[in-house]
């Protein structure tokens, strides 16, 4: 059991049998009144982010967790498969579970797993990735002065927007937090 007051960024915690992970807390003192905490969760079974205030004293059962990588194998239907790089097990997350992940997998790319009593609860991909610019309409020479943009569709089927230089068949680097364009590979 842990307090509120030892929350900490990333951090699991098992409320009414839901594991929820500290995204951001808060530790208030006002001048007039009792300190709180307050505290920004993610419902890893559904994704949903939800807001709480607590008192420091209210305690949480902390959920073991263990962290693996992965080797993502294939896909089939609304499963994707994976390797575990230790034991060499696979193991299969449904496509909820890895929710926005999704958008940046491919084929062989290794990924951190938190693992809850033997089940993925939470997929986490690399920084950057590296993928293949599928499509993009052709950069008209002399248009880069501007600055401006254009879509290109990676070879994970996600569209993203990238600068105008960007031409198909070229591989760039995607920062998976912000699904933004990072710079050639």
């Amino acid at each position: 059991m842990i307090t509120a007051r030892q929350l900490k960024n990333g951090l699991v915690v098992e409320i009414e049998k839901t594991l929820f992970q500290v995204l951001y807390f808060q530790h208030t003192k006002p001048g007039k009144g009792g300190a709180f905490v307050r505290v920004r969760f993610k419902n890893l079974k559904t994704g949903s982010i939800a807001e709480s205030t607590f008192r420091p004293e209210d305690s949480f059962s902390q959920a073991f967790m263990e962290e693996k990588t992965l080797q993502f194998l294939y896909k089939d239907e609304s499963v994707y498969y994976f390797m575990d790089q230790t034991t060499y097990e696979e193991i299969g997350v449904t496509k909820e579970i890895l929710g926005d992940v999704i958008k940046f997998l491919k084929d062989g790319m290794e990924v951190r797993a938190l693992v809850h009593n033997d089940a993925v609860v939470s997929v986490s991909l690399p920084s950057f990735v590296e993928l293949k610019v599928l499509y993009t309409e052709p950069g008209i020479k002399g248009d880069t002065a501007r600055g401006g943009t254009k879509q290109a569709t990676l070879e994970t089927g996600t569209i993203i927007k990238v600068p105008l230089f960007i031409n198909t068949d070229d591989i760039i680097k995607i920062d998976t937090r912000t699904a933004a364009y990072g710079g050639r590979a």
